[in-house]
């Protein structure tokens, strides 16, 4: 098991840091799954949906707690008490964006606003997004 981070000595990710990490994300998402749909002549649509949840999920829950982008932006991912996620906890994280999205994106934009910059799918899955 590993060891809990210190939550209140590095802060909190911000929302505009999680933004541009996103951003890179998306990039970096969009390129994998581009290829996949080119090489496959579209039929690897499902790659783009199941792409972005096990790119998110097995991202968060490895030992680099975060994305690529939340790595390039240098926070990482954790749950309430500053663990690791585990992979179910990562996947649920990920679904509650959606969630987040039918919000009409208010669940993304609340990080701004909450005190331990919360979105709404991080308070669903217990989960806070910190500096490293």
């Amino acid at each position: 098991m590993s060891t809990p981070a210190v939550i209140s000595a590095a802060g909190y990710g911000g929302f505009w840091k999680r933004v541009v990490a996103w951003l890179i994300d998306a990039v970096v998402v969009g390129a994998g799954t581009g290829v996949v749909v080119a090489t496959t002549l579209g039929a690897g649509f499902v790659a783009v949906f199941f792409g972005h949840w096990l790119y998110e999920a097995l991202m968060t829950s490895s030992s680099w707690q975060g994305t690529i982008g939340k790595r390039a932006m240098e926070m990482i991912v954790t749950d309430s008490e500053g663990r690791r996620l585990s992979f179910g906890r990562a996947t649920g994280r990920y679904f509650a964006k959606w969630v987040s999205t039918l919000t009409f994106g208010i669940g993304f934009i609340i990080v701004a606003f909450t005190s331990r910059k919360q979105g709404l799918h991080d308070i669903i899955a217990g989960t806070v997004v910190m500096n490293r």
